[in-house]
């Protein structure tokens, strides 16, 4: 692998670095409000999930 010496790395590290397509502030704040909808929703199934579950043990041993 060739080396390239410290100024020619800051130069290409700029160039990459300007087509970068950084999101607007609208589309920060859309997605971030989705993946806590999201987060919400997973973790309101798998409480339901875990309270079927539960209650289905409890009384199947509840026979015994």
């Amino acid at each position: 692998m060739a080396r390239t010496n410290p100024l020619q790395f800051m130069q290409q590290v700029r160039a990459e670095t300007s087509k970068v397509v950084w999101p607007t502030r609208r589309e920060t704040l859309v997605t971030t409000v989705m993946v806590f909808a999201f987060a919400t929703l997973t973790a309101v199934f798998f409480f339901l999930v875990d309270l079927l579950i539960r209650t289905g043990l409890s009384g199947l041993l509840g026979l015994f």
